[in-house]
Parts: C-alpha cells; sequence; structure tokens
C-alpha cells in the first residue's frame, strides 16, 4: 500500500500521503500545503481529501488552505463541529482514494471527535491505522486537552472514554496492522512517546504500558493522569484556529516578509509593543542582541518553544533572522498560529550594529568555573532530567514555567545558568533580562559540559524509578 509519512522533527509531527490510481488523500496536514500539493503533481495525482483525526491543539493544521487550492474535501470523524464546510463522517464510514479504502474508526478520548482510520489495501486486505493522537507508539494520547475547549469534559472521563476506545476498537484488530501516529518523541501531546515513529499493533500489545490486557478501567485512568504536566498556553488557542478557521498562509507570508531599515524596526517595535523574537545560534545572541529581545535559535525546537513561552498567539512579532531564513522562520512560528509577524530586520543584527544603535551581551563561560563556585546555580532543565542527575547545589527552575521563579534570582549578585546544552539556557537569560534581571551567566556548554568536569553532582536515577 502507498502511504509515506511526513515527519516534522522540530514538532514531532507526522502527516500522511495515500495515493492509488491518482487519486490522494492527505491526513492530518501542516499549516503549509505546497509541499503536499507538490507530492501529488510528482504522482499525476489529484487530492481528493484531507482526513483529519481530530481538533489538533499543538499545530494549526493546513486543512482549509488545502481545500481552497485543492478542491479538496476535509474529513473528520463524528462529534466534530468546525466552523466550515466539511464531511463528518460517521462510525464506520468508508471513503475511496482509487482502488483503496479508508474506514472511519470512532475512538474518542484524546478528545470527543478522535478519530482512527482503517487502511485497506487494493486486495481488502487490512494494512494499518493512523490513529491521530489515540495511540501513540511507546504512549497514548493525554486526555486533558479537550477539557479546555468543552466546558463539560473531564479529564477523568476522556480517559475513561480512550481506555473504552483502545480496549473496544483498536485491541481489537489484526495484531499485523502498522500503527501510524500523529506524533513521536519530543511532542507534549503525550508523556513517554518511543522515537520510533511506526510499529505493528501486535507488538505494541506487548510493550506499551497502555495496552496492557490486565489493566481495569481504574488502573488506566490513574496511569495515565499521574505525572501529566499542564500542557502549553497555545494549546486551547491553536484548537480554536483549527475548529474556527484561520488566515492563509500566503495572506500570513504578504504581511511577515517585510524587511525593516534599523530605524523602522525600532519606530514599530515602540509604536505595536510587538515582542523582538531574535532566532540566530545562542553564541552569536549572547554576543550581541538588541535589549529586550528573546532569544529562540531556530536550531532547536523552535514552534514550541514560542508556543511555551509567549502567552498569546496574537502577540505582534518582530524577527532578526540570518539572512535568508525569514520565510523559514514566519513559516515556523505559523504552525503553531503565531501569525502576527510585523516585518524583520533587513540586513540582520549586522545592520542594528552598523547602524550604531545600543546592543547587550551575555556572558559565557567554561563549565570548570563551577570548580571553585560561591554563586547560585540555576538549572532550568525539566523536572525530570534535574531529578535523574543534577549538579550539587544547583536550583532547578525549569524553563517552561521561568516566570513563576523570577523572584529567586538574585537581583543583586552574579549566577550562573545551565540547561543539558546550552539552548534553553540562553533562551532562560534572555528573559530574564527583558525581566531587569541583568547578572546571569551561562554555562557554555551545559551539564553535557559539565558532566565532563570533575564538579560534584549527584549519581544517575533510572529513569523507571521516576
Amino acid at each position: 500500500m502507498k502511504i509515506e509519512q511526513i515527519y516534522t522533527g522540530c514538532l514531532a509531527h507526522a502527516a500522511y500521503y495515500i495515493e492509488n490510481n491518482g487519486e490522494a488523500a492527505i491526513v492530518d496536514p501542516l499549516r503549509e500545503v505546497q509541499p503536499y500539493i507538490d507530492r501529488a503533481q510528482e504522482d499525476n495525482a489529484k487530492i481528493k481529501y484531507v482526513f483529519e483525526t481530530h481538533f489538533h491543539a499543538d499545530f494549526v493544521s493546513g486543512h482549509l488552505d488545502l481545500h481552497k487550492k485543492t478542491g479538496a474535501s476535509i474529513v473528520y470523524g463524528p462529534n466534530a463541529k468546525p466552523d466550515y464546510d466539511a464531511i463528518i463522517a460517521e462510525d464506520h464510514q468508508e471513503f475511496k482514494i482509487g482502488n483503496y479504502t479508508i474506514k472511519v474508526i470512532h475512538t474518542p478520548g484524546h478528545t470527543m471527535e478522535s478519530t482512527t482510520y482503517l487502511l485497506i489495501d487494493e486486495n481488502g486486505k487490512k494494512h494499518g491505522i493512523i490513529t491521530g493522537d489515540t495511540l501513540f507508539i511507546g504512549d497514548v494520547g493525554r486526555p486533558d486537552l479537550a477539557q479546555h475547549v468543552v466546558a463539560d469534559l473531564t479529564e477523568e472521563k476522556l480517559a475513561g472514554h480512550l481506555y473504552d476506545s483502545l480496549r473496544n476498537k483498536i485491541m481489537t484488530l489484526p495484531d499485523h496492522l502498522i500503527i501510524y501516529p500523529n506524533h513521536g518523541a519530543g511532542s507534549a501531546c503525550g508523556k513517554m512517546m518511543s522515537t520510533e515513529t511506526t510499529d505493528t499493533l501486535g507488538h505494541q500489545k506487548k510493550v506499551n504500558y497502555a495496552l496492557r490486557a490486565d489493566m481495569s478501567k481504574e488502573e488506566f485512568i490513574h496511569e495515565l493522569l499521574n505525572g501529566l504536566t499542564p500542557p502549553p498556553g497555545y494549546f486551547p488557542q491553536n484548537v480554536l484556529m483549527n475548529i474556527n478557521g484561520y488566515e492563509s498562509l500566503d495572506t500570513i507570508m504578504d504581511r511577515a516578509i517585510k524587511p525593516l531599515s534599523p530605524e523602522e524596526f525600532e519606530a514599530i517595535a515602540n509604536e505595536t509593543g510587538a515582542l523582538i523574537i531574535d532566532v540566530r545560534h545562542q553564541d552569536d545572541f549572547a554576543q550581541g542582541h538588541i535589549p529586550r529581545s528573546i532569544f529562540i535559535g531556530l536550531q532547536g525546537s523552535f514552534a514550541t518553544w514560542v508556543g511555551a513561552l509567549i502567552v498569546d498567539v496574537k502577540q505582534p512579532l518582530l524577527l532578526i533572522t540570518p539572512e535568508g531564513q525569514e520565510e523559514e522562520t514566519v513559516t515556523r512560528l505559523s504552525r503553531v498560529g503565531f501569525d502576527q509577524t510585523l516585518g524583520y530586520l533587513k540586513g540582520g543584527f549586522n545592520a542594528w550594529k552598523k547602524a550604531t544603535k545600543e546592543y547587550d551581551t551575555i556572558t559565557s563561560v567554561s563549565s570548570t568555573i563551577l570548580k571553585n563556585n560561591s554563586l547560585p546555580v540555576f538549572d532550568v532543565r525539566k523536572k525530570s532530567e534535574y531529578t535523574s542527575q543534577h549538579l550539587l547545589g544547583a536550583i532547578n527552575t525549569p524553563l517552561h514555567y521561568l516566570n513563576n521563579y523570577l523572584s529567586d534570582f538574585p537581583a543583586n549578585e552574579s549566577f550562573y545558568v545551565h540547561c543539558a546544552g546550552g539552548y534553553r539556557s540562553m533562551i532562560a537569560l534572555s528573559i530574564l533580562k527583558s525581566r531587569g534581571i541583568h547578572n546571569g551567566i551561562d554555562i557554555s556548554g551545559g551539564f553535557n559540559a559539565i558532566l565532563s568536569t570533575d564538579v560534584p553532582i549527584t549519581h544517575p536515577v533510572c529513569p523507571s524509578h521516576l
């Protein structure tokens, strides 16, 4: 069966391209749709359907732009109520892609409209299931997201629905079926997803904790909800965009790809209150950056960190990018609903310096300085990383919740900040500086570099004990 997984690592997201006999379908597309259109054109195929497994929380889907550009019908499972024309399929309804059949299996739990699509080849053989966020490799979807947009739902109710969907709808299917999930490791839509992006259903029944045959519904609910951290603030905003609709990416690009001189850039920042996002490498940011700008580098999980740290997707933005990466930056912002980019600094940060504008720096030092250290050290890694192993005496202030710890940072004393490799610590230091806390010092290379020294650290803890 011709199915291709189109994986985007920075979002840990998987879309799917299915083609047979000149007809194609896209499942769970990202915001930028031209690559899907180009792929279908390679096969001389027409995109007939855009299937959505659910109203996504962690990205804005490209279903509306695909519909407008190709005429493809948008398909959701039962219970979906979008504010635009779409086919709301019934449970067990079938759709044809050439000689293939795609069968709807309603699997509520992650959300109430969550749907799994059973893929049946031209010979009538069941090939696989596209599971969305219902079933991942090594995990299942968290059941606490839909409650933020549907008032009468609770995470316990959703978890109960998910238990029933898994036992009654998915685990009864043949073991040879290939699982095609919507996300992999690194996504905030689950707790312990595997780095593998496909597997067989039979193998997952053996290794996935949520598919244990002897697990009661009460045990499932307890294990699923245990250890869930609050979802990023942009999740419910993305859900509403996927339900209500949004501007075309073409419109967003026309507005955002606007080169600005240093004077224009500064004026717009002052007039609009736009947040300045600097997406260069952390080393470049440390050597010089516009005061009060926030570092979130393209080389890391850029979109997810933007979504986690900027409260409102409607926040106006201005960009500092490496030359030639302006469109990439706007595209990656739009994937998570940040559509209000007002322009970028033409010539990048070098143009700012040439205009003799004020700029700031961040001091970065070797981890060896910690051997004889008397200053406070702040570790901005996740709590689980810190618990596993950390520098003796270091204070854990996870980047996700940095604003909750602002009063912990010394006002009149220097201090060190580190993460695992240097990316998150630079984000943290840029946020602290924007809040008026300027005496932080970066530990170059983060905890990975600290491990290569003889600075005292705690003994490693087996992750299974966390």
